[in-house]
């Protein structure tokens, strides 16, 4: 096992102990990353590199695989694109100093269309309003539409033609080689081999390998290519949809999966269905854009999946006449993520603001940012367990010290609401492996403590109950809004819910049995499209308690998981092209000839009853597209992805940029970071400077943070608990005893770090944990802190991500808070307006204006354009 960009021990202690248990009985696990951790003290081998170089250090397993032909050759031939051949418009990074074709400078941005397959029309795709929108993200659930993918597409299946994507792959990874690898990441080269044998030697027909990240692989730049690098790989080894395979995302919290699938995010609807945007005036329109009639796979039904959808919501008043009130749902026209609302807090754009389960004054990038647009609300409403920094920020925040908020003239009402605890309240968790467990109530909440479906239901009847008698158009969407749910005395029901979720037959009035049963003409209503067979049989799935005892490995009857309770995605590609398991230790499903039908351990991910010899009829589209061999079916083209002819914001490749406040230049192109990242260039949001700017001297260090088991995420519960802010009382900043001897730093007295946001304080750890790197002629020196501390609780401390600055990945537009650069010195910090004066005096050295960092094309010539805003927010610069 493989464990990346995640300290598995620490932020997942629950999860590990299943590591632990696969390492007594042989397993070996590998953890790499920039601090020696609790993971590393558990594993067989613990790799130091330095932060935000992990694209060049998993590059260097691509080009050692495929220079050593090590791939799982029968697999990638049948279930890859490896074959396909590419346009011959396509020209890779190797050709433009790092760049891919249709780049645009000034929007920072790729047309798309020369990344697809030969033979494949594709109009050209100005990436701006995509990449505005995070469009990339909208395809959680599958693959991104290409047309023309139900006929032959070009192939060469020997693998040999120059164009085809296996052989592009080659030459792309070609100069990551293990010195290379060693020069960027700081890796011996012989430990990089080392770790390229152990992965390569347990994979193939009878050995796989697992590879294990979470959000030291997603909060970066490129962090969607980090995991696509991670995908290249699993596939060239035959490591996807295979048992003791596969890539893990792990998630911080109980429900954090659940979240993605049932969004909480913009630009998406329940079940990767995409928010609609300005461009799509009616449902044709949007289902054109969501699914083609000239692609496979499974999104070809989204028309079934989105007019149930909007079945549930709107009941009744939906009907074809109406295109199901498709009307009703507001349209996206740009960037609305987290960050930029609180930008549009700041130049004030929003007036108020519903905050729940989160707590940006501590937990997200740039506090300060965060801090000072709750400041210009009208009102904020809170809901949580505790009165978190987010509540009583306009009388503790930071910036009250420094007069930046001044509580007698903050504007911000606030109103706290109560919030009941995960054992004050029954429902579901989606975690890690997809799975929805169910848990009742263990207790009553205490006081006026009260449910997010208690909140939301009784908001939402008294929103109605306001509005009742309405002409008004813009008030329909809410009066006709089918508020039927089930309620045990005030209390809405969760299992009703769920089974709302689930889906209905509105002909019988009983729950459908799962996805396929979903229908586009008005007779079903599903409130998640992918949840739909939690609540098959008018049974709640997820509470099932089966011991792993009584049944099979792949525990089919405890909880439920989606899709249709799969417990291994695309589990297909466990058998080979004529549906016999690879090896026997590895069978997971397989074409029984006798019975006609795919079986096995696990649910198949796979249409039931077709054979592997099935070719598609002429014409067809969709799941009758598919062939028998086409196991990855929610792709367009049926086919895994080494190569991304359309859907990414960055790129069909992924390609090693240095993060946007890195210390070194890029070793491999000319351009410097990645060249579609969103900068938010404005006063209240400086970087700090990076090659090929001057002054990164200023900012020398390299800084990372990470989590304590002690401590959860912002803090809000653990820190009010005597016992564990006993266990870890103070914040501290962890340094290399080399970088303790340079700066004068002295173990467990105080010192502070600083950026061109802001300045903290600490107690000094002095660790061999953090080790320096040699990076090409010079050493790196790399710091680590824990986020977890603020104003409020048993023990406070400096917020550590008032340090981070807003810059966002363009797939997905998550903050890069796991690598930018710093400088460290002994003491404690400068307090009250005296802070400000001193962090203006770094950004004055640095010379540091609202242009640095964003000049993002790095190639070329020396006039490409800055990506600056309007300034509307703070004076001082």
């Amino acid at each position: 096992m493989i464990i990346m960009g995640s300290n598995m021990a620490e932020a997942h202690p629950v999860g590990f102990q299943w590591v632990m248990e696969a390492k007594a009985r042989g397993a070996r696990v590998i953890h790499i990353d920039p601090r020696f951790t609790r993971t590393s003290a558990l594993a067989d081998q613990h790799v130091t590199l330095r932060a935000g170089t992990d694209i060049a250090f998993l590059g260097g397993v691509i080009n050692h695989i495929l220079s050593n032909d090590l791939h799982f050759e029968e697999y990638v031939q049948a279930y890859t694109n490896a074959p396909f051949l590419l346009s011959e418009r396509y020209q890779d990074t190797e050709d433009l100093d790092g760049l891919f074709s249709g780049y645009d400078p000034h929007t920072a941005s790729y047309d798309s269309s020369s990344w697809t397959y030969e033979g494949v029309e594709a109009e050209e795709r100005p990436g701006r309003r995509h990449k505005e929108q995070a469009a990339p993200d909208q395809h959680g659930s599958g693959g991104p539409v290409i047309g023309g993918a139900v006929g032959d597409i070009a192939a060469d299946p020997t693998l040999q033609h120059p164009r085809c994507v296996f052989q592009v792959l080659k030459r792309h990874f070609a100069r990551y080689t293990p010195e290379m690898v060693e020069r960027i990441c700081g890796v011996p080269r012989d430990r990089f081999l080392d770790v390229c044998r152990a992965w390569t030697e347990n994979s193939g027909r009878e050995r796989t390998a697992a590879l294990v990240y979470s959000v030291g692989w997603t909060q970066h730049s490129v962090g969607a290519q980090y995991i696509r690098t991670a995908s290249i790989i699993q596939l060239l080894l035959g490591n996807i949809g295979r048992p003791g395979g596969g890539i893990y995302a792990l998630r911080g919290h109980a429900s954090i999966q659940g979240s993605t699938d049932i969004p909480t995010l913009f630009n998406l609807l329940p079940g990767y269905l995409p928010m609609p945007d300005i461009t799509q005036e009616n449902l044709a329109d949007y289902l054109d854009g969501v699914r083609r009639p000239d692609q496979k796979g499974f999104w070809g039904n989204a028309d079934a999946y989105m007019i149930s959808l909007l079945k549930e919501y709107w009941g009744e008043a939906a009907t074809a006449d109406n295109d199901y009130c498709f009307d009703y749902l507001p349209r996206i026209n740009g960037d609305h993520g987290t960050y930029r609302t609180a930008m549009d807090m700041v130049d004030g754009k929003i007036f108020g603001y519903f905050l729940l389960g989160q707590n940006p004054a501590v937990g997200s990038a740039h506090g300060r940012l965060q801090r000072l647009g709750m400041a210009n609300l009208d009102w904020l409403v809170v809901r949580d367990l505790t009165m978190i920094e987010s509540a009583t920020f306009w009388k503790d925040a930071p910036e009250v010290e420094t007069g930046e908020i001044v509580t007698e003239r903050c504007r911000t009402e606030v109103f706290f609401f109560p919030a009941a605890s995960h054992v004050e309240k029954a429902g579901t968790f989606t975690q890690t492996q997809r799975m929805l467990q169910w848990r009742d109530k263990a207790v009553e909440p205490s006081g006026d403590q009260r449910s997010e479906l208690w909140f939301f239901h009784h908001l939402g009847r008294r929103v109605k109950d306001r509005l009742a008698g309405s002409t008004d158009d813009r008030d329909r969407p809410v009066l006709d809004l089918a508020w039927d749910y089930r309620t045990e005395g005030d209390e809405p029901s969760a299992a009703d819910v769920l089974r709302h979720i689930n889906g209905i037959d509105l002909r019988t009035g009983r729950t459908v049995g799962g996805y396929p049963d979903l229908r586009a003409d008005g007779s079903t209503a599903c409130g998640c499209w992918i949840y739909s067979g939690v609540y098959a049989d008018e049974t709640n799935q997820s509470r099932r308690r089966k011991s792993r005892f009584e049944q099979g490995p792949y525990d089919a009857e405890w909880g439920w998981t989606w899709p249709l309770n799969r417990r291994v995605l695309y589990n297909r590609a466990s058998a080979d092209p004529q549906g016999r398991p690879w090896s026997e230790r590895k069978a997971l499903v397989w074409w029984d000839e006798d019975r006609g039908e795919w079986t096995g351990h696990d649910t198949p991910d796979f249409e039931k009853d077709k054979p592997p010899h099935y070719r598609p009829p002429e014409g067809a589209s969709g799941p009758q597209a598919l062939s028998g061999e086409d196991a990855f079916i929610m792709m367009s083209d049926g086919k895994a992805w080494l190569f991304a002819p359309t859907g990414l914001a960055d790129g069909p490749l992924p390609t090693h940029y240095e993060p946007h406040e890195s210390p070194v230049r890029n070793l491999l192109y000319g351009q410097q970071a990645n060249p579609t990242r969103k900068v938010y260039g404005r006063r209240d949001n400086p970087s700090n400077p990076a090659p090929p700017e001057a002054h990164g001297e200023v900012f020398p260090f390299v800084f990372t943070a990470s989590r304590l088991t002690e401590h959860h995420t912002a803090g809000g519960m653990s820190r009010q608990l005597p016992y564990l802010s006993e266990l870890q009382p103070e914040l501290v900043v962890e340094v290399s005893p080399e970088l303790a001897a340079e700066r004068g730093l002295r173990h467990l007295d105080w010192a502070h770090v600083i950026t061109s946001r802001t300045a903290v304080e600490a107690r000094v750890f002095v660790t061999d944990r953090m080790a320096p790197l040699r990076v090409e002629d010079r050493t790196v020196h790399q710091i680590w802190m824990p986020y977890h501390w603020g104003s409020v609780g048993l023990t406070t401390g400096d917020v550590v991500n008032d340090l981070i600055g807003v810059v966002a990945e363009p797939n997905v537009l998550i903050q890069e808070s796991k690598v930018l650069t710093c400088d460290i010195r002994p003491g404690r910090r400068p307090r009250g307006p005296a802070l400000l004066e001193y962090v203006q005096d770094y950004r004055r050295r640095a010379g540091i204006t609202p242009q640095t960092g964003t000049r993002i094309a790095t190639t070329g010539d020396d006039h490409r354009p800055t990506h600056t805003e309007p300034h509307r927010g703070e004076d001082s610069p």
